[in-house]
C-alpha cells in the first residue's frame, strides 16, 4: 500500500485519546512508508495526523475544496496541497490516489465522506479496504446500527463484512493487508432480496 486516505474531524474532540490516536496513526503510517491522503486542514485531528506523519518523515497529500480553504484552515505548509472545486471533486480525487480508507473519530463530514467511499466499494466501483479506527468505542453505536440494518435485510452480511474495525492502527493496517473484497454483486443481491 502506497497511500491511505484518512477521514477525521477538523475538531480535536472531547477526549485526549482522540488526539493520541491521530498522532499514533500518523506515526504508524510514516514508519510503514505509507503516505497520508487527508482533507488538507491544519486544525483538529486533521492537523494532528498530518503533523505526525511529517514529523516522522512521511509523505502527506492534502485535498481541500476552495470554499473550505479558510473554514478548515488549510495546511499551506504541505508540499502537496491540492485545492479542488467541490466536495465531489475532493472525494473522487481522494479515492483515485488512495489504496485504502480509514475513519478516525469525526462529525458529519467524516461520516459522509467515509460512507460514500464504502458505498462505492459495495457497488464494486473500487476494491480497496475501508476501516474504522474505533477509538474509545466512538463508533460502537454506528456498528450496532449497521448490524441492525443487516438483520432487517437492508445490508447484505457480506457487504457488512467489508467494513474493517479495530481499536489500534497496527491491527487495522494488518487487516488492510489481508483484505479480500467479497464476491457479492449488489444488484443481484437486491433482486434476490426483493423476490424473496
Amino acid at each position: 500500500m502506497k497511500r491511505i486516505c484518512v477521514f477525521c474531524g477538523s475538531s480535536p474532540g472531547s477526549k485526549p485519546e482522540y488526539v493520541r490516536a491521530a498522532v499514533l496513526l500518523g506515526q504508524t503510517l510514516a514508519n510503514k512508508n505509507i503516505g497520508l491522503v487527508y482533507g488538507g486542514g491544519s486544525v483538529g485531528l486533521m492537523g494532528k495526523i498530518a503533523h505526525a506523519v511529517l514529523r516522522n518523515g512521511g509523505d502527506v497529500t492534502g485535498v481541500i475544496p476552495k470554499e473550505l480553504v479558510e473554514k478548515e484552515v488549510a495546511f499551506t505548509g504541505l508540499s502537496d496541497l491540492r485545492v479542488v472545486g467541490s466536495m465531489h471533486e475532493r472525494k473522487a480525487l481522494m479515492e483515485e490516489i488512495s489504496d485504502g480508507f480509514i475513519a478516525l473519530p469525526g462529525g458529519l463530514g467524516t461520516i459522509e465522506e467515509f460512507f460514500e467511499i464504502l458505498t462505492w466499494a459495495q457497488l464494486g466501483m473500487h476494491q480497496k479496504p475501508c476501516g474504522l479506527l474505533n477509538v474509545c468505542h466512538y463508533y460502537d453505536k454506528l456498528v450496532e446500527f449497521l448490524d441492525q440494518a443487516v438483520k432487517h435485510r437492508f445490508i447484505e452480511g457480506e457487504h457488512r463484512s467489508m467494513l474493517l474495525i479495530e481499536k489500534n492502527p497496527e491491527a487495522l493496517l494488518k487487516k488492510f493487508e489481508e483484505y479480500q473484497p467479497p464476491k457479492v454483486d449488489k444488484a443481484e443481491w437486491a433482486l434476490r432480496i426483493s423476490n424473496s
